[in-house]
């Protein structure tokens, strides 16, 4: 029996030990995504040209914090015995790898909330203290068995880097909140001084001043490109520091690996039970870390540079000045109250002075961490300063060959543009403490706005341009004067410029005898318009009270543009079976009609009684019966009516309707310009549309249209009132 116990244990012990590689194999694969995603981040850094690499793919995160764990396993294995070379080597490299990633966190801090800063660094923390307390036990009970080899000693060097990492990190994580604050400060001052009240009166008055608005959007591209939390973080001392830690772990790995290919001369078999997948985890990790070693790398020389071109010379004293923004946060827990409710005062006084006195502590640590990260930053100066000197020399000489070239053959530089004959260096937003950014930089910047417009001239809208063209007096809008039918029921939804033109176009597509190119061309148009009109009805909606309008609109328009379709309604067919235009037009009347009757008689819900909150279908049906009554009562007193003539007609409202609406659109890119928050997406959709709707804007402009309040929420019934008063 003790035997046959024996060799049954044995075998349970080998069969739990075979899933091991597979396991090993889930190690890699966990380091293969961690590597994707840094990979992608430096692919997107390089192709946008902005080489502090802002975090998306790979960033402090739940997710990426649970494939970091993963990807410790051998670190944080105590009971495998992993004494072969390869096995020594996989543990070195997991503890590179996770030191590695950590560099890449760096910028990443910026773009979260006080408390996601908070939970993210403390999980980091945890797990990274957690791996440096399994390294430091493996090697002490191990110190016997591996002394007089060199492995253990680069597994101290990569946790020591790990822990210095971690500092820095955390370092970070105390100066962002307070950046914060003065960088939104500060913004909302420069916007005070940016906003150009004479283009915001040009654009109510209906002057198109291209350049102008290009030039305004540039101002606002560089202030919250230069406040953006990534490229702050990326200029700040602690991330040059720990680029240039990344640097050094990533060749200790480097050597490590030479040194034991060169005494091998092939990789050893794994000692371990992971066996044969621990060669997949040592090259995808050593992966990871040279393609991972890239963004704090170029964050280091990026950083590096910018001193190397700053303006003037600093004192040794004002170099290691510590600026308040590290501490400000630090000072102001120390000096606070305490969060806890304790009624004694002796026992309330002693937690308050055991919180200073750590509070001073860990702000000692903090201007130790800052002090040395500037001390890194000024070697790496001292050293990469002749370095850069002579590529920039090089530079020149070819510069001004090519131009000499140039004016030999003839060939002049193109005059610049008028935006970029203007500074924008007071655009920019500084920390205190910071230098001038490069003159190439802010030029770049200001190239980057360039491109997006000029990207949006490439995407104009051709359909809605030669719809457009057909605009007159914008007679149009005053023929869809909802007040000149009764309405059927005793209140009214407010006006909007969708809605009517999404009817108008139902009514087109059901005309009979019309070709079905000319029924195609007008549908394009009026999508490609519906995309300016959702966007202006939306950004204008300041208290969203046509919200559920334009809801109506967008279901409305997916079934006439998808399916030819009007409330489950066939618009071919309905043109197809009706013997002229008025029959069309009378039978889609009456289905508007029937559906808001049937409404009006159902009616139960007392919340129902306001308009806004009508069901989609009632306020799309209200509408169509409005446009088809007023259509009706216009063409019986014209007996010369055709159907080629009506759907004319009905381009030419259409067309009306949507100018008249386009005259916000300038007022609509100022807008997410001028805003509050510091996001660089809004002045970027500012940017394209300028480039896409220029030739929009410029044909507007041609015919003058009246000028109205936009912040209005009704303001097609503005429009027709205004029309009525000219007339």
């Amino acid at each position: 029996m003790p035997g046959n116990y024996t060799v049954s244990a044995a075998d349970v012990e080998k069969q739990l030990d075979a899933p091991m590689p597979w396991i090993g194999m889930y190690v890699a694969a966990a380091s293969f995504i961690c590597t994707l995603g840094m990979a992608a981040d430096t692919f997107r850094g390089f192709r946008s040209k902005k080489y502090w690499f802002p975090n998306k793919f790979f960033s402090l995160n739940a997710t990426s914090l649970t494939l970091l764990a993963v990807a410790m396993k051998l670190p944080l294995d105590l009971t495998t015995r992993m004494y072969a070379v390869t096995d020594r080597l996989a543990k070195v490299s997991s503890l590179i790898f996770l030191s590695t990633a950590m560099g890449n966190f760096m910028t990443c801090l910026g773009s979260m909330d006080n408390k996601d800063i908070a939970m993210n660094v403390t999980a980091l923390g945890i797990l990274v203290i957690t791996v440096i307390t399994n390294v430091c036990i493996q090697i002490i009970q191990m110190r016997h068995f591996l002394k007089g080899r060199e492995m253990f000693v680069e597994e101290l060097v990569a946790a020591t880097c790990m822990l210095l990492l971690l500092v820095m990190i955390v370092s970070t994580a105390v100066m962002v909140p307070t950046t914060k604050r003065y960088l939104e400060l500060k913004y909302h001052e420069m916007l005070k001084m940016a906003s150009d009240e004479e283009i915001l009166e040009s654009v109510e008055e209906g002057n198109f001043a291209y350049d102008k608005v290009k030039f305004t959007i540039q101002k606002y591209w560089v202030m919250a490109d230069t406040s953006s939390s990534h490229f702050v973080i990326a200029r700040s001392v602690s991330c040059t520091a720990s680029g240039a830690l990344c640097l050094l772990i990533a060749i200790v790995l480097a050597q490590a690996e030479v040194r034991m290919l060169t005494e091998h001369c092939e990789i050893i078999k794994s000692a371990s039970k992971y066996g044969w997948s621990v060669k997949w985890i040592v090259l995808t990790q050593s992966v990871g870390v040279v393609v991972g070693t890239i963004t704090p790398a170029f964050r280091w020389f990026v950083a590096v540079d910018f001193k190397c071109r700053e303006k003037g010379n600093r004192s040794f004293k004002d170099e290691f000045k510590i600026e308040t923004y590290w501490t400000q946060k630090l000072v102001e827990w120390k000096e606070s109250s305490l969060p806890l409710q304790i009624r004694d005062r002796k026992w309330r006084k002693v937690v308050h002075d055991t919180k200073r006195i750590i509070l001073n502590f860990v702000i000692r640590i903090q201007v130790l961490v800052i002090l040395t990260s500037k001390t890194v930053r000024l070697i790496s100066v001292w050293f990469t300063r002749p370095i850069i000197s002579f590529f920039r020399c090089i530079k020149m000489l070819t510069n001004r060959s090519e131009s000499a070239a140039s004016r030999v053959h003839g060939i002049s530089e193109s005059e610049p543009e008028l935006s970029k004959g203007r500074d924008l260096n007071r655009y920019v937003l500084l920390l205190p403490g910071e230098g001038e950014l490069p003159e190439k930089i802010i030029t770049y910047i200001q190239n980057e706005a360039e491109k997006l417009t000029e990207k949006g001239k490439k995407q104009q809208p051709r359909n809605l341009i030669n719809l457009l063209h057909k605009i007159g007096n914008f007679r149009g809008v005053r023929d869809i004067d909802r007040y000149q039918v009764p309405s059927l029921h005793s209140k009214e939804p407010p006006g909007c410029w969708s809605l009517p033109l999404v009817s108008l176009t139902s009514i087109a597509i059901a005309l009979p005898n019309i070709p079905k190119h000319e029924v195609s061309t007008l549908l394009r148009s009026v999508d490609e318009g519906l995309f300016y009109v959702k966007l202006i009805e939306k950004t204008l909606d300041k208290k969203e009270k046509l919200t559920n309008l334009r809801n109506a609109a967008d279901v409305i328009w997916v079934g006439v543009e998808l399916y030819r379709k009007w409330e489950g309604k066939d618009l071919h067919e309905t043109s197809r079976r009706g013997e002229n235009f008025k029959e069309t037009i009378q039978e889609l009347s009456s289905k508007a009609e029937r559906t808001v009757m049937d409404f009006k008689r159902d009616l139960k819900d007392f919340t129902m009684e306001n308009p806004l909150n009508w069901p989609v279908k009632v306020i799309a049906a209200n509408s169509m019966y409005r446009v088809c009554r007023r259509i009706l009562s216009a063409c019986e007193c014209d007996d010369h009516q055709t159907d080629e003539r009506l759907f004319a007609q009905l381009c030419v409202m259409i067309a009306n309707i949507m100018a008249a609406c386009l005259t916000n659109l300038m007022h609509v890119i100022l807008m997410k310009c001028h805003r509050k928050d510091m996001k660089e997406e809004s002045i970027r959709q500012a940017a394209l549309l300028l480039g896409e709707a220029e030739e929009v804007l410029g044909i507007i402009q041609q015919h003058r249209a009246p000028s109205l309040d936009p912040d209005e929420s009704e303001f097609i019934a503005k429009w027709c009132n205004l029309i009525k008063q000219k007339k």
